[in-house]
């Protein structure tokens, strides 16, 4: 991906080296537990786990306790170019379409973190949180997603971020509000469904930016769009239940299969149209 010439955000706030350091939480290991298994997937509502899990949560102090790495620097910087393409992409569809794009803060942090949806550990994965309309990601996570998920290579990072910012743009349109409106009318198994048509949207959506972002910018290089087929597919829910529990329960899917995740992605990357994101049909 040709990044190192882009344009950096300025709505990066880092957090890195800040340490959350709390009492006993309400729920103990489990609640941590949760986590974990949450971390295998991102983009999800962290509003719906953490606010579970953390019932009664107590007082929390932070501390800077953590020096950075170049290449943790490195990685920082790539994200606040990706970022600041995202809002040069989304500033001018929603230009296009009559409607002024606010732009989201991206958080860095390590460790844990203190959004307006609760507490979060680094387990969680990136998010997307509605409530201060920030995205949060520890950097180790790509980490993860090169090591343990098989998904290596820098557009392959970007899609993640994308994907994030995707769920602002949800959020911005109300169709995130619309979804969650209907949690308390649906069972669980009818909520997951609904679930999964927002996820791929968000998909559908990072890839509208690619989109734009190449024919604006010239970003893309050999090799980068398969690392983001490879992402999606890495990151679907039948292939993380594979990987963890050996089976797969597609009732339980909350972000859609493999599959569903490299169509709807490939969907918006050669259209380039919102409109073509309609997940919920």
């Amino acid at each position: 991906m040709r990044w190192k010439t882009g344009r950096r955000s300025s709505n990066v706030e880092d957090r890195r080296g800040v340490r959350i350091t709390r009492g006993k939480v309400k729920g103990g290991g489990i609640g941590i537990i949760l986590l974990a298994l949450v971390g295998m997937y991102f983009g999800i509502d962290p509003s719906v786990i953490l606010n579970s899990n953390l019932t009664g949560e107590p007082q929390a102090t932070e501390q800077r306790t953590v020096q950075t790495s170049p290449q943790q620097d490195r990685l920082a910087d790539f994200v606040s170019v990706v970022l600041a393409d995202t809002e040069d992409t989304w500033d001018e569809i929603f230009r296009q379409a009559g409607r002024s794009y606010e732009k989201p803060r991206l958080v860095l942090f390590t460790g844990s973190v203190k959004s307006a949806c609760g507490y979060a550990q680094s387990a969680t994965g990136p998010f997307y949180c509605p409530a201060d309309r920030k995205v949060y990601i520890d950097l180790n996570f790509y980490n993860e997603l090169k090591q343990n998920l098989n998904a290596p290579g820098d557009f392959a990072q970007a899609y993640v971020i994308a994907h994030e910012i995707g769920h602002h743009v949800q959020n911005l349109l109300g169709i995130s509000a619309k979804v969650q409106a209907k949690r308390s009318t649906l069972s669980k198994t009818g909520y997951n469904k609904l679930s999964v048509k927002l996820e791929l949207q968000a998909d559908c959506f990072a890839g509208v930016w690619a989109n734009h972002a190449d024919r604006v910018r010239n970003i893309l290089e050999p090799g980068d769009v398969e690392e983001a087929l490879n992402a999606a597919s890495m990151i679907g829910d039948d292939s993380l239940q594979k990987r963890s529990k050996g089976y797969v329960v597609p009732d339980s899917f909350t972000h859609g299969s493999s599959r569903q995740r490299v169509h709807w992605f490939r969907t918006g990357l050669s259209g380039g149209e919102i409109g073509q994101c309609n997940t919920f049909r």
